[in-house]
């Protein structure tokens, strides 16, 4: 006879930014805790400004002690996912509370981030870059 486990109640939201993109639950817990990608936050995101970008939402709302966050980060860079996360935290937030919206649409966290590397266009080097010309 298999025994039922009862899973916890989550809420869920996807946070984007450049080409990263992050899927963020938050759950109810004694504690808090970080988890990205299996791994414990200080690990997956080694710089403390990292670790703050992160848990900038929280802090914006003073909210905190109780939750427990599992994250599934993929694409971009490490400081794209970093704030990918946050977006996705603060999604959840507003979920959480419409109260929070003034203070984290003034922060800015509430916005995707819309900035992206431009594409490479035929003849040129990059984006923008001609090759170099000479007259003579």
């Amino acid at each position: 006879m298999a025994t039922k486990t009862k899973s916890k109640k989550y809420i869920e939201a996807i946070g984007r930014r450049k080409t990263a993109t992050a899927r963020v639950r938050l759950t109810e817990a004694g504690k808090s805790s970080y988890i990205v990608n299996d791994a414990k936050l200080s690990d997956y995101f080694p710089t403390e400004e990292l670790q703050a970008i992160v848990k900038d939402a929280f802090n914006t709302v003073k909210l905190d002690a109780k939750f427990s966050v599992s994250i599934l980060v993929k694409g971009g860079g490490i400081h794209a996912q970093a704030e990918a996360v946050r977006h996705g935290i603060a999604r959840i937030l507003l979920k959480i509370d419409e109260e929070f919206k003034k203070d984290l649409k003034k922060e800015g966290f509430l916005r995707r981030d819309p900035r992206m590397k431009e594409r490479k266009k035929f003849g040129l080097k990059k984006a923008r870059r001609a090759p170099q010309w000479n007259k003579r």
